[in-house]
């Protein structure tokens, strides 16, 4: 998956949006029923992802960004010792982290969740983005970006970190600046300081996702032999859901264009291969492979 870093104030808590649509009306859609069957699996997936992140937080760090807030509040107050105990206690939990693992470069200390999912059909999205690009060319750059700005389906793990790199040292010329009396000049660092906590994206395109898991439902139904009438209605549901939620995934920009005319055609030449009942093992094997390296 793809990921972004940027310097970011500490982010704490879970927002969710959703469905989220673009400012100018678009035409809303319902999920299908088989995209709605495997929604308490991406929910499980996510939460798991979420979940591995959080152990990854370290209680040091997180002791580390306290303390400094902590001594930032001490200095409002013109707690000056305080501040001091609480910079030495920051100092403390880093130097313990670095010690433990001399090359950790960002230490985490937050997960934040944001849940972006728009609903609607892939002709609604196209003529969106054509207007989006028609304001463009007119330099109407805010009527583009307001055009756009729901176009998404995607959940996004927010790791906040401190930087090792540079945190620790700058949290050691505090105590200096507070024995000299230069309170102003300790708390604008002090701010500044807080301000450098990286955040890093862990973007999971939800199309991409229910395409996977449904192409793992509808490889199961196709490696059943004598499915029954219901069975074989709902192989051909899972494959029309895998082939709609490509499309969609591709009109909002997850992924090389070109990968997947090729996945298409897998989908086609599958349909073909379990029409009238048939079924077989391995078919699936190359379609798996291909979707899950679409956005990589």
């Amino acid at each position: 998956m793809k990921k972004s870093v940027y310097a970011s104030f500490l982010m704490l808590g879970i927002m969710n949006i959703g469905p989220a649509l673009a400012a100018d009306p678009i035409k809303a859609q319902k999920q299908s029923s088989a995209a709605q069957s495997v929604q308490p699996k991406v929910d499980r997936d996510v939460a798991a992802q979420a979940a591995e992140e959080r152990k990854k937080i370290l209680a040091d760090a997180v002791d580390a960004v306290a303390n400094t807030e902590g001594a930032l509040l001490a200095l409002e107050a013109k707690k000056k010792n305080e501040a001091l105990s609480l910079l030495e206690k920051a100092t403390g939990k880093l130097d313990l982290i670095m010690a433990r693992d001399p090359d950790l470069a960002l230490a985490p200390v937050d997960i934040n969740e944001t849940v972006i999912d728009v609903y609607t059909d892939v002709d609604s999205i196209k003529a969106m983005v054509k207007e989006a690009r028609k304001a463009l060319d007119n330099n109407r750059l805010q009527e583009a970006r307001n055009l756009i700005k729901g176009l998404a389906s995607e959940i996004v793990i927010a790791t906040t970190s401190i930087p090792l790199e540079t945190y620790p040292d700058t949290i050691k010329t505090v105590a200096p600046l507070i024995d000299q009396g230069k309170i102003k000049e300790a708390k604008q660092v002090l701010h500044d300081l807080l301000n450098t906590l990286v955040v890093t994206e862990h973007v999971i395109p939800l199309p991409l996702l229910r395409a996977d898991l449904l192409v793992t439902e509808a490889e199961a139904l196709a490696k059943k032999k004598k499915r029954t009438k219901d069975e074989n209605k709902a192989l051909a549901d899972a494959l029309k859901e895998v082939r709609h939620q490509l499309q969609l995934a591709e009109a909002l920009g997850y992924g090389d264009k070109s990968a997947f005319g090729p996945v298409y055609d897998q989908i086609k030449a599958l349909e073909e291969k379990v029409a009238g009942g048939k079924s077989g093992e391995g078919w699936f094997d190359k379609l798996k492979q291909d979707v899950s390296s679409i956005f990589k």
